[in-house]
């Protein structure tokens, strides 16, 4: 079974193309998903951010307050790498357990914040980056998204860049147009890499 990372930038288009990709019949193994679930009331992670961050990180209901996390990681750099210290290890075991459970000709795994440790980790045998300009990226996150502008581009700049994401990219998937160019981009991609059934 073949394994194909989606990597890409906030506002990139990573969803359109795991929903087309789901819409043909493959498998998506969702970091971003997978992050939700390993912070929900009594999990080990939850209790592992309340321990680091104090009871601020809760909400009225004892979920993850991810309004006020994010406000605080994405403004200071020392918290957001113990955000990522604290949860990317159960991410990262809940994403091999469900590649682990998956069957087919091949499964595709969204993970943002791809590096280069996850080819081995995860045993990728591509990687796809959905890549966009960065002026791109900030106007689909305010028009789309109702995002600031000055939070947009915060977002963008604690991220890697387009350059940095295409040295580690197998693929490159460009989506500055409309929704089908980037399906008959997409539709290449599937016959180059074997995965294509017509």
């Amino acid at each position: 079974m073949k394994k194909i990372v989606i990597a890409g930038g906030i506002g990139a288009g990573k969803t359109a193309v795991t929903d087309w990709l789901r819409a043909r019949g493959f498998v998506v193994v969702d970091a971003d998903l997978v992050a939700h679930d390993v912070v929900e009331p009594g999990r080990p992670a939850l209790r592992a951010l309340r321990d680091a961050f104090g009871d601020a990180v809760l909400d009225a209901q004892g979920r993850l307050d991810r309004a006020f996390v994010a406000d605080v990681v994405f403004h200071d750099p020392t918290a957001l790498r113990r955000l990522n210290a604290i949860t990317h290890g159960y991410i990262g075991i809940e994403i091999a357990r469900q590649l682990s459970e998956t069957r087919g000709r091949g499964v595709f795994i969204a993970l943002p914040l791809y590096r280069p440790e996850h080819r081995d980790l995860f045993g990728v045998d591509e990687v796809w980056a959905v890549q966009v300009e960065p002026e791109t990226a900030v106007a689909r996150l305010v028009d789309g998204r109702g995002f600031t502008e000055a939070d947009a581009r915060a977002r963008l700049e604690i991220q890697m860049t387009n350059d940095e994401r295409e040295r580690l990219a197998d693929r490159l998937i460009p989506n500055e147009g409309n929704l089908e160019e980037l399906h008959a981009h997409l539709e290449r991609q599937l016959t180059e890499s074997g995965l294509n059934d017509g």
